[in-house]
């Protein structure tokens, strides 16, 4: 097993290796809805994804101010798909008001990272701006070796690793 420094430090290299997330909602009955979403992290960890009003996901995030999200590295770069490193949080959403100095904020940074297509999509009225905010997670290293994320640091995570022999009742993924 990696020792806790190279843990934390493939923990924080992997959101800003990954340019999309996969994101977990669920609508006013309950209905769970899987899709994805290109996304930019801030310094705190906090996240934000740039989407269409016409998605099933908008709508649940409006309804429910809730998801659960999956950045886990892409198969082509894990030495073993049954290993991947990952993160999953689950968050509170909140929408950023449009024509505000936050939003156009946001999406100048989508624009930085994703390019030309932000001009256009932020000329389209049904285009908004969440802010997840995780409120817990967990990173997957690899086997045996799952870690939670510090809720009041997000970029930190705690030790040692989770799982039955730590005595958790959380498994890793």
């Amino acid at each position: 097993m990696p020792n806790f420094d190279a843990v934390l430090a493939a923990y924080q290299a992997l959101p800003p290796r990954v340019h999309s997330l996969m994101l977990s909602t669920v609508n006013g009955a309950g209905l769970p809805h899987a899709s994805y979403a290109p996304y930019v992290m801030d310094d705190d960890y906090q996240i934000y994804i740039f989407t269409s009003g016409l998605s099933a996901h908008t709508a649940n995030l409006q309804t429910t101010g809730l998801a659960s999200l999956l950045i886990i590295e892409d198969e082509a770069e894990a030495p073993q798909v049954f290993a991947r490193q990952r993160i999953t949080y689950d968050c509170r959403a909140t929408l950023l008001p449009r024509r505000t100095p936050q939003w156009d904020a946001m999406a100048d940074r989508f624009e930085q990272r994703f390019g030309d297509i932000i001009a256009m999509l932020r000329s389209l009225e049904d285009f908004q701006i969440f802010c997840l905010s995780p409120q817990q997670g967990r990173f997957v290293m690899g086997f045996g070796a799952a870690y939670m994320v510090d809720p009041t640091q997000l970029n930190q995570l705690l030790g040692p690793p989770i799982g039955p022999e730590s005595g958790s009742e959380n498994r890793p993924e």
